[in-house]
């Protein structure tokens, strides 16, 4: 029986795949969890269609990080923090602080994207590198000023 993978099985294959399998195993327990669809020319036309939207996302998605990469790259990222009289930093800046910094800038930029091993316990310049969608990567320079 021919049917429509639904969704990403392991050791099987990837959404939207047409594949052959036996029929008990369709009937029984692939077609009962909803991995597949019988392949039926209405069901493949859909697949077809299906694939189209995905396509127009992913391009759409490509664009748009390839707009925040452009304007990322290089750009100065200042943030003040709390140092006292002997230059002492009182708070650090960690992932977080440069991601709500960043989206209060207009940029949809998660913690989990930004590269900073560690959090910065200095007043200073660094580069901190972010890592966007697409495996796309834009370097930026936070400055680490203290707060008046």
């Amino acid at each position: 029986m021919k049917v429509i993978l639904l969704e990403d099985i392991p050791n099987f294959g990837k959404k939207y795949e047409v594949k052959d399998v036996k029929d008990g195993y369709a009937r029984n327990f692939l077609i009962p969890k909803k991995l597949v669809k019988p392949a039926s020319k209405e069901n493949i036309a859909w697949v077809i269609d299906q694939k189209k939207i995905m396509e127009t996302a992913i391009e759409e998605g490509l664009k748009k990080a390839q707009e925040t990469a452009s304007k990322l790259d290089g750009a100065e990222v200042e943030i003040a923090v709390k140092i006292g009289e002997d230059g002492q930093v009182f708070e650090s800046v960690n992932a977080q602080k440069v991601a709500e910094k960043l989206k209060s800038l207009g940029f949809d930029i998660k913690k989990s994207q930004i590269g900073l091993k560690k959090p910065i316990k200095e007043a200073g310049e660094f580069p901190v590198k972010i890592s966007l969608d697409h495996n796309l990567e834009c370097e930026i320079n936070l400055i680490v000023t203290a707060a008046s």
